[in-house]
């Protein structure tokens, strides 16, 4: 089971904002070349996506389902990968501060990818979580969800780090911070 976290400058209901949005999976799903909505209203329980992945002139195109959807905190997905099988990949986000923990925990369910789950498949799981955290927590706090991003906080807290430096090299003597 490969699980990792990463801290995202952003709200939680901006991060919740990205997750419930099927239409832009493939913007921060590491692998994925393309997602539209297929079925029911994503992400309700029973709806699904379908995604592809390009592998030079190899197009695959698979299914995730919404599994389990408490919102705005908890998306488990299953992802439906072929003669892979499936995975279950699970999202929970806890408020941190003014932030959003994002807690990815991954494992394959059916399938070959199921009876192969080994260490090492877990370590190349984590590569890949760190990317697509990366990707997600990059799209969160340049506030290009539709929810609110890291934003007008830390600009009102960079415009009084500014005034506070301003101030102090003034204090000194100084010319400009």
């Amino acid at each position: 089971m490969a699980v990792r976290h990463r801290l995202v400058r952003a709200t939680p209901e901006a991060v919740w904002a990205l997750l419930a949005d099927g239409d832009r999976y493939a913007e921060w799903v590491v692998g994925t070349s393309s997602s539209r909505r297929t079925r029911g209203h994503w992400p309700q329980v029973d709806a699904a996506i379908a995604y592809e992945i390009r592998l030079g002139p190899v197009r695959l195109t698979n299914e995730t389902v919404v599994r389990r959807c408490e919102e705005p905190d908890v998306l488990e997905l299953e992802v439906r990968a072929g003669v892979l099988g499936t995975a279950r990949i699970a999202f929970e986000l806890r408020p941190w501060g003014e932030h959003c923990l994002v807690l990815l925990d991954e494992h394959p369910l059916r399938g070959i990818g199921g009876l192969l789950h080994n260490a090492g498949v877990d370590a190349l799981l984590q590569i890949r979580h760190r990317a697509m955290l990366g990707r997600l927590a990059r799209l969160c706090e340049a506030g290009t969800g539709t929810g609110t991003g890291a934003g007008a906080g830390e600009a009102a807290d960079a415009g009084r780090r500014t005034a506070a430096g301003a101030a102090l090299a003034s204090a000194r003597g100084g010319g400009d911070a």
